[in-house]
């Protein structure tokens, strides 16, 4: 929950009753919490001015009508989509992930939290209904993700950046999630406080087991051990934890699991509309969720 920012917004000072536009919220999160900023092109602090961040050197950002902040010099094509992530959205809130979302409230600090790579926004709303913390920030490349993330019924900020030079000032984090997207830890420890840390979220080897059986089943053994490795490189590893279950479809999601992962690209169209006529009943999720200083 931001701070200084109720559930519901109203424009107390004309007394209207009315709630607050997105892009207007969006400035009063600015106005609050400027001093989180950095500009990603000269990295000088950012101040709030109107619907914008402005730095020193005069780069300015403004927000959409969405209330969200786009940071990159030039936009960015990438194949994440609202037809994935729409699919993707409804899986998460069906309780596909609510083990490992409990499993990350857990792990994550007190403080301002910054969910990299969000996409359109779920997992943060779900874990939001576990544990509270005074600001949160979600940004990912994909811009289609960052709008559909603006309509979460959640108190955070979102904004497309760029993992690799983050728009935030140095120690400004106490946790960084980082759920089935990349790392740049480089970045990770500059924006992170002198006591934060890092909660990451890796597919294991049985993951989505079924899915991959029937979209690759020639491919290699699936492992991620060396993402884990690198982990265990840069950062100290304090709590990790194996997360392994079962989920049970529920009958009208049974078409949204073949399209809510990169796994259905470049598979057939005759092998996906053989499993859509016969759809998997249950999945297998096996993470390791892992946190680090």
């Amino acid at each position: 929950m931001i701070v200084g920012i109720k559930e519901l917004c109203y424009d107390n000072k004309k007394g209207s009753g009315k709630m607050l536009k997105k892009i207007d919220k969006g400035a009063l999160f600015l106005a609050e919490q400027q001093q989180l900023f950095r500009c990603p092109n000269c990295h000088e602090k950012m101040l709030q001015n109107e619907k914008s961040l402005v730095c020193e050197k005069g780069h300015r950002f403004d927000l959409s009508k969405k209330g969200t902040l786009y940071f990159l010099a030039h936009q960015i094509k990438t194949d994440y989509d609202h037809e994935m992530f729409d699919p993707r959205g409804r899986m998460i809130r069906s309780g596909m992930y609510q083990p490992v979302i409990e499993k990350i409230a857990d792990f994550i600090q007190t403080g301002n939290v910054l969910d990299v790579g969000c996409g359109e926004g779920s997992f943060l709303r779900q874990i939001s209904q576990l544990k509270e913390n005074p600001v949160t920030i979600g940004f990912d490349i994909a811009k289609e993700g960052i709008y559909l993330a603006s309509n979460q019924p959640l108190d955070a900020f979102w904004c497309v950046a760029d993992l690799t030079n983050l728009p935030f000032a140095d120690q400004s984090f106490d946790t960084i999630l980082n759920i089935f997207s990349p790392s740049h830890y480089r970045e990770f420890k500059r924006v992170l406080k002198s006591d934060g840390c890092v909660v990451k979220v890796v597919p294991q080897s049985d993951y989505l087991q079924e899915l991959r059986a029937i979209y690759h089943p020639d491919g290699p053994a699936y492992s991620n051990e060396a993402v884990i490795q690198r982990f265990t490189e840069e950062l100290t590893i304090t709590q990790r934890e194996r997360v392994t279950y079962e989920f049970e479809i529920p009958e009208e999601r049974r078409l949204d699991i073949l399209e809510m992962s990169p796994l259905e690209w470049k598979v057939s169209d005759e092998v996906k509309a053989g499993l859509a006529a016969d759809p998997l009943k249950k999945i297998t999720i096996d993470v390791e969720v892992l946190k680090g200083y």
